[in-house]
């Protein structure tokens, strides 16, 4: 039998060994982190557990290997991540953004200072600080800057393994860490998930105007023999006008169609904008002109084809093309006024009113092809990810800093896919990706990644918790994850009434944490979690890197 599993462990490099090991330490770990108590369940963490059980036993897998497996496999997380987020994260930013940064960059301030004062305190040597911390935060391109900071003030190689084992050490609690802020002020609080959640959803939809509809009889005589597009405050009123009852006949709108004083109009648009343009033509009537007999015909048709994608409504030239008007469009549930300057995505659902073979000739620029909706754009996915590594190679140099900063395999691709996702577009290549594929690569990815770590940590993990000073910078790596989590949780909760899966997206985000975001997106299936980590990691990994090296540039 061992001679079976050497010959296997050796065929083909190791790869077949190395997916059996992660295939089966990622399958006992998810299995392990579904094991709940009144409801407190791992989750997505127990890969991590499962990953340095294996290794604590000896088995393990090619260092290499381990080593592209779980960077790949957080990349395919914080991309897919990106993707998600990236339509409704400019204004999200927009409306919260300062605060949010406010908070996590307290908490990276909180937790360098907690860690300097260990260090003037306790007297531990700085490598193994600069190693709990980033451990203890969860920062692996923390970790990287503080081992090159090091070394260019002239740390020789023990301090590297120094840094490398403190982080192994402090890190799986880092992650805890985390995880037990979210319950602890969840239970302090005695928060209502599902109510946070509806909350979160109803302020964000504040700011959006529901649609309606209204027959408005044209009473007014100063409107008789004026064209529609000419009706004063019309184009600052944002409503659409799609029928006009004239002569005892229905009509598409068109915006030369000259009223008469008798008409009736269907308008849609916001509740109180809807009664401004009552009060300009006339008043509301009783002829409701969608229940009339009429060869209009209306049809709701998906956005699909290519050529389409980017063009303005007005561009398309639906009414003079083919005598339709669009009376509404709906992006992502919603309702958006269809006005001439609107931009067309892929995935927009529009509602077509005219005569039935009009709208048979419009479906073919619209594309109506309900099924591209189901299938994943795999080609924007490679260009995607392969641009995102780019962006996140590239050094940036700033002025009083030993070591230049980037953004890491983690925000590369992040901020990539929240760019493009945000576009929607570019050219033939859609960034869509229909929400079951998106949350099988986020959820694979994460999984890979956590199984990796706890492989490549746990070999040594026991032994240095028993044997050596594990056990003391377990100590100080839980004093400096939770200390600054709880005091700015229970701050933002209490002073700034902040939602609470929004501050469960700030804590993970904070210590730019995917694993702690995979267990606040199993809270709830809102997008408040993602849209407040995506909101902050971009402030909090440039805080985290250059963190390790102003404080090895004053203390080393």
């Amino acid at each position: 039998m061992n001679e079976f599993i050497q010959a296997f462990q050796t065929a083909g490099h190791g790869v077949a060994y190395a997916v059996l090991v992660l295939c089966c330490a990622g399958a006992v770990g998810l299995g392990f982190g579904n094991i709940g108590y009144k409801g407190i369940k791992l989750g997505i963490g127990g890969a991590l557990f499962s990953g340095i059980a294996f290794a604590h036993f000896g088995v393990t897998i090619n260092g290499n290997i381990l080593e592209f497996v779980r960077e790949f496999g957080l990349i395919l997380f914080v991309y897919s991540i990106g993707v998600q987020v990236g339509p409704g994260f400019f204004a999200s930013l927009r409306h919260h953004g300062l605060v949010l940064n406010g908070l996590a960059a307290a908490i990276v301030v909180f937790g360098t200072a907690t860690a300097v004062i260990v260090h003037l305190l306790s007297g531990l040597e700085l490598p193994a600080v600069l190693g709990i911390l980033s451990g203890a935060t969860t920062n692996t391109p923390s970790l990287a800057a503080a081992q090159q900071v090091l070394s260019e003030f002239g740390g020789g190689e023990q301090s590297g393994e120094i840094l490398g084992m403190a982080y192994a050490v402090a890190y799986p609690f880092g992650i805890m860490g985390i995880l037990i802020t979210m319950l602890l002020i969840r239970f302090a609080f005695r928060v209502h998930v599902a109510g946070e959640a509806e909350a979160f959803d109803t302020r964000r939809r504040a700011g959006i105007l529901p649609m309606e509809t209204m027959n408005i009889a044209v009473l007014n005589p100063n409107m008789d023999g004026l064209k529609l597009k000419n009706i004063p405050g019309f184009n600052a009123l944002d409503v659409t006008i799609s029928r006009v009852l004239h002569d005892g006949r229905q009509l598409v709108a068109d915006p030369n169609h000259r009223l008469k004083t008798g008409d009736v109009v269907l308008a849609i648009g916001p509740a109180e904008r809807l009664k401004d343009l009552r009060l300009i033509l006339g008043q509301e009537s009783d002829i409701d002109l969608k229940a009339m007999p009429s060869d209009l015909k209306w049809e709701r048709m998906v956005v699909t084809n290519a050529k389409a994608l980017g063009k303005s409504i007005s561009e398309m030239r639906f009414r003079s093309r083919f005598g339709v008007t669009i009376s509404r469009v709906n992006r992502s549930g919603v309702e958006l006024t269809p006005s001439a300057a609107l931009h067309l995505q892929f995935g927009d659902i529009l509602t077509v009113i005219g005569e039935e073979d009009r709208i048979r000739e419009v479906v073919a620029v619209i594309g109506n092809k309900a099924k591209k909706l189901q299938h994943a754009q795999i080609a924007p996915i490679f260009i995607g990810i392969a641009l995102g590594v780019l962006v996140g190679s590239i050094p940036l140099h700033i002025p009083g800093m030993p070591a230049a900063v980037k953004l890491g395999l983690a925000g590369g691709p992040l901020i990539v896919a929240i760019i493009f996702s945000r576009l929607g577009h570019v050219g033939p290549l859609v960034w869509f990706m229909p929400p079951p594929v998106n949350a099988a690569l986020r959820e694979i990815g994460i999984v890979l990644f956590l199984t990796c770590v706890g492989l490549k940590s746990g070999g040594a993990f026991v032994d240095t918790l028993v044997n050596g000073p594990g056990l003391t910078w377990m100590f100080y790596g839980v004093f400096i994850t939770l200390v600054p989590l709880l005091f700015v949780a229970v701050a933002a909760r209490i002073v700034l009434k902040q939602n609470y899966l929004v501050l469960c997206g700030v804590l993970a985000g904070s210590m730019t944490d995917p694993p702690a975001l995979a267990f606040a997106n199993s809270l709830s299936s809102s997008e408040a979690q993602a849209l407040s980590y995506a909101a902050v990691y971009p402030l909090t990994m440039f805080l985290r890197v250059i963190a390790p090296q102003i404080v090895v540039f004053l203390f080393y």
